[in-house]
């Protein structure tokens, strides 16, 4: 008989803001692949008050979509902005602010789920602790806390004292937790006292198993007049756009032909386009917003350089993504990519001295460029999401047998 996993979650492809969308789908499929049955409990905006059974057609999933306002990476702030735009009559149902839409979201998840079967609850990040921690007392199963970013990560050790006292709550409610990194795993152990054995690590998997020998092939044949370094994140201060910035500049001043581009969009917009001003790279610099996966595909795939920068990255897909791209990657050394890349430049993120010449070595060096792109399908071979899902399996076992 198959496991049931009930799984609460923030977003889920195609509808998502960043890398927990899609963690979340190749955990799904990679379980599915083990014949794991999951429902899927979701919050989404709606014209309708009804809550939506929908089964998708890329897989056999079943979904719950629970009404509520709630979004990937809310803060109060965010989520007030966005409730001052709805009705009054609506706000009975999403709540009239994040905690009252936490509440709401925990009640309406808990009671939908309540005739259902699981042998196990699985829910990702600090929204669904609460509903996951009530759904798991209730149908009397183990409970799975799936972190793949900290509010400490988000804020830059800066917490809302709500948000962090939620992750603390649901981290201690939970029989396991799943980090999706051991420099995750660190910040919950020394930064909310939880136990080291209560967490298992369990890294990001890919979706692609690496570049083609042709397109390595074709990349080693690429050679531009403009040279071009990428960066794709949030634009928040999490993801290092202004240490990118600051590396750019640096590299500006040897190699003033090569352009930098910053795709994804946020708060930081603004600040971005000045301090670039300021920075005198104002024709070297292009903001490409938010951009599409057809888009995003093409970047890396013209892109001469992947770099990260992250003040604080539990994970990264994006440097997954650029690599299966055949895209050389210079990675933040407080990153969680950087224990699966070990064939890459890593560097501390406010060495932007350091970052520079790291892309210098990349433009310059096509032999070593090469040599980089060649070992992308042994890493990301490794990290294929249906091995990253059976080891979720047998720890689900584990806890359902004990």
């Amino acid at each position: 008989m198959s496991t049931h996993s009930l799984m609460f979650g923030w977003e889920y492809p195609p509808l998502h803001l960043g890398g927990l969308g899609v963690a979340c789908q190749g955990l799904v499929r990679g379980l599915l692949h083990h014949e794991v049955k999951v429902t899927l409990v979701l919050p989404y905006e709606s014209e309708t008050d009804d809550v939506e059974v929908r089964f998708p057609t890329d897989e056999i999933v079943q979904q719950l979509r629970i009404c509520s306002m709630l979004q990937p990476y809310s803060t109060q702030e965010s989520f007030e902005a966005n409730i001052r735009k709805v009705p009054k009559i609506k706000k009975d149902i999403y709540g009239n602010d994040l905690g009252e839409a936490i509440s709401n979201y925990t009640e309406m998840s808990v009671k939908m789920t309540e005739d259902l079967d699981p042998d196990i609850v699985h829910c990702h990040d600090w929204m669904t602790y609460e509903a996951g921690r009530r759904a798991a007392q209730h149908h009397n199963v183990p409970m799975v806390a799936h972190i793949h970013a900290t509010e400490l990560d988000r804020t830059s050790n800066a917490p809302n004292e709500y948000i962090y006292n939620r992750e603390r709550l649901g981290f201690e409610a939970a029989d396991k937790i799943i980090a999706v990194s051991n420099y995750t795993k660190n910040v919950l152990v020394s930064q909310y006292g939880i136990t080291p054995e209560k967490i298992v690590v369990v890294h990001n998997g890919s979706f692609d198993l690496g570049p083609s020998a042709e397109l390595i092939e074709s990349k080693r044949q690429q050679h531009t007049d403009n040279p071009m370094v990428l960066f794709l994140g949030r634009l928040v201060t999490q993801k290092g756009a202004v240490q990118f910035l600051e590396m750019a500049a640096a590299v500006h001043q040897i190699r003033p032909e090569v352009q930098f581009v910053i795709a994804g969009d946020g708060h930081m917009l603004e600040e971005l386009v000045d301090v670039s001003l300021q920075f005198g790279l104002q024709d070297s610099v292009i903001f490409a917003g938010k951009v599409g996966s057809m888009e995003v595909k093409q970047l890396y795939t013209q892109a001469d350089c992947f770099v990260m920068p992250s003040v604080s990255e539990p994970f990264g897909l994006v440097a997954l993504e650029a690599i299966s791209h055949g895209t050389p990657v210079i990675l933040s050394r407080q990153s969680g990519a950087a224990e699966v890349i070990d064939d890459c430049f890593q560097v501390d993120f406010w060495d932007t001295a350091k970052m520079a010449d790291c892309v210098l070595t990349i433009l310059r060096e096509e032999a070593l460029a090469h040599q980089l792109r060649s070992y992308a399908p042994r890493i990301l071979g490794k990290l294929t999401w249906q091995r990253q899902a059976s080891i979720v399996n047998s720890l689900y076992q584990d806890l359902i047998y004990c």
